[in-house]
Order: C-alpha cells, then sequence, then structure tokens
C-alpha cells in the first residue's frame, strides 16, 4: 500500500527541502510564510497555512498525552491524515489506534521510528513525517518508506503447456522511466488471477539494441499488476502511472510509465500452468519478447518449448471489478 512521506522542515532551506523532494516526500510542512521558498526548488504539496494542506481542514496534528487523545483521532473516521505526535516517543498509541481507524501518519525523528511505526501490528502507519532537517536522515528514511510500499511477490514455476499463433493484434510496449536491469519485469496475464512475468529488453540482440526501459508486456485486454495490488487492463497504461516491476527474487518497486506504445503485431498465444492453474497471455510473435525462466533469465517467447518452466505469480482466485479484488464467482476463460 501506498505510503504518506511528509517531511516537517523548520523552514524552506534549500538542501534539506531538495534532499525531501530527492528522497520522494509525498509534502513537506514547513512554518506559515515558507511555502512559495519550497515550491521554488520543485514541484511538491506543501503543508501550510499559505501551502496547498492547511492544518485543521485537509490535515490534522494531534498530540498524544492522554487517552482522550486517541479518542479525537478515532472520531474524524479517517477522513482526513491525521499526524500523530506523541509526549514520549511511543509506538502504543499507533497499535491502539489502528484496529480502530486509517489515514494514521506517525511523527518520527529517524529510520529506526520509522522502520517501526510503518511494520507496527504488520499493517504498520499509513505513513510518516519525519521531524529532522538532515539530509542524510530525510533520504535513509525515503528509502524505508519506498521499500515498505514494495511487496515481495511470490512467484512460481510454471510449465510451458502450449504456443499458438493468434492472429494480428494490438499489442503494449510499457516504456517505463527507469533502467531496468536484467531479470526486472512485469507481471502480467490473460487473467488477473495468473501472471507471467514478463522480462524487459536489456538484453543484448543481433536483431536490435537494447531498450533497457521497455517492457513488451502483451495484447491490449491483458491485465498487469500494479502497486496495492490492483490491477489495470494493459490498454489503459499511460504516461505517468505507476506499475509494480518485479525482479526473479520477488522483490518489486513501484516504476513510472513514461509512454505506452500500441501497435499492431503477429502474436502467439502462450499457455502453461503451475498448481493446478492455467496461465496464459498474447504476447509478440518476435525474437525479443521473453518471458523470465526459472533460473532468472530471460527466454525469448519464439524459442519456449512444452515443459519449459518460466516464472508466474499465482494470485488469491478472486476476480476483479475496475482493477480491485472482489470476492465473488467470476469464470475467465
Amino acid at each position: 500500500m501506498s505510503k504518506f512521506f511528509f517531511v516537517a522542515l523548520p523552514s524552506a532551506d534549500r538542501i534539506a527541502v531538495t534532499s525531501a523532494l530527492e528522497a520522494g516526500a509525498t509534502a513537506i510542512m514547513v512554518p506559515d510564510g515558507n511555502a512559495e521558498k519550497v515550491r521554488n526548488f520543485g514541484k511538491i504539496k506543501v503543508i501550510a497555512n499559505d501551502g496547498d494542506m492547511v492544518l485543521g481542514k485537509d490535515i490534522e496534528m494531534i498530540k498524544i498525552t492522554k487517552k482522550e487523545d486517541e479518542a479525537k483521532i478515532v472520531a474524524l473516521k479517517g477522513a482526513i491524515p491525521v499526524i500523530i505526535e506523541n509526549l514520549d516517543w511511543t509506538i502504543i498509541p499507533l497499535e491502539n489506534l489502528i484496529s480502530k481507524t486509517t489515514n494514521l501518519v506517525q511523527s518520527v525523528k529517524n529510520e529506526e521510528e520509522t522502520r517501526l511505526a510503518l511494520t507496527t501490528m504488520e499493517r504498520g502507519a499509513d505513513g510518516v513525517c519525519l521531524f529532522s532537517s538532515d539530509p542524510s536522515v530525510i533520504k535513509a528514511v525515503g528509502n524505508i518508506v519506498r521499500d515498505l510500499e514494495s511487496p515481495n511477490i511470490p512467484l512460481v514455476k510454471a510449465k510451458i503447456v502450449s504456443i499458438a499463433p493468434v492472429e494480428m493484434s494490438d499489442r503494449c510496449c510499457i516504456d517505463t522511466t527507469s533502467l531496468l536491469p536484467p531479470g526486472e519485469g512485469l507481471l502480467v496475464g490473460d487473467s488477473a488471477k495468473a501472471l507471467f512475468l514478463v522480462h524487459n529488453e536489456n538484453v543484448i540482440s543481433p536483431y536490435c539494441d537494447p531498450r533497457p526501459f521497455r517492457i513488451n508486456a502483451g495484447a491490449v485486454h491483458a491485465y498487469v499488476l500494479l502497486p496495492d495490488n490492483r490491477t489495470k487492463y494493459l490498454c489503459e497504461i499511460s504516461a505517468g502511472d505507476r506499475v509494480l516491476t518485479v525482479r526473479p527474487d520477488g522483490k518489486s518497486r513501484v516504476t513510472a510509465v513514461g509512454r505506452n506504445k500500441i501497435e499492431r503485431r503477429p502474436m502467439l498465444l502462450v499457455t502453461a500452468e503451475a498448481e493446478g492453474k492455467k496461465i496464459s497471455l498474447v504476447l509478440q510473435n518476435a525474437e525479443t519478447i521473453r518471458l523470465t525462466n526459472a533460473s532468472g533469465e530471460p527466454v525469448s517467447v519464439t524459442k519456449l518449448q512444452k515443459g519449459d518452466e518460466v516464472l508466474a505469480y499465482l494470485g488469491s482466485g478472486h476476480g476483479r471489478h475496475f482493477g480491485t479484488e472482489v470476492k465473488e464467482s467470476i469464470t475467465e476463460k
């Protein structure tokens, strides 16, 4: 789940503001009169009376000194984010609140407090507000927030059942704004219940130069896994969207999309099976389109044989409604 990452600064100091921007802060909180100064260094939300989020209106800050203060937070029913301040820093108030409400942003001063706040009772706070202007602390906390946003995906080995040509179809090349290392790709499938790990084009080939930012992901109808366990059809992905790129060990990260390049191409239907579940995906019929084998290496769809093993992700088995998992009976063929 995406987490809030607020950075509270005593002033619009250039180095501190720039550090927060580079660390991926959601918003910067500064004293009134500093909002425009913050915006001079980059585009980011500012928490201040002259900013984008106003305390007492768009966001609350409540200091917990007694049990009644927790009740004030619960009474808000998660309508707006609440920054929790503790008189003596302790995780107990957060534990009490996690089971009762949402939009909880725990105030922290360092990496240790951040990790504890975001993992308490497994769910953790919905974000943190870092009270520090130290660039190294800001960077470290930003890394922790990103790491905890990106879950480990349990990949399994799937055995290829068949590879067959289908009619000319529209396929999507997802061009990300990051250079993807060997092994990293997107989880894509004809059904959201079972997805192949489609490898990126960071592979030397005699036929074309590597495109280490690109994943030739499949036909327009296919599902792609996004952050927060949501999905979209490939044709719906566009510049600025966030996708979840995954490595063979299951480590994932949130990656931005720069372009979705849709073109009509000859296609193949790749079908596999894992743990009794069918997995399928319509992919372009070309040597440069690759799945990921059981060793984490790219394997071209044109070289795949019946019985080969590739990596895949098996979802919960529930259906989807506008990309969100729902517990209802849905049959996909």
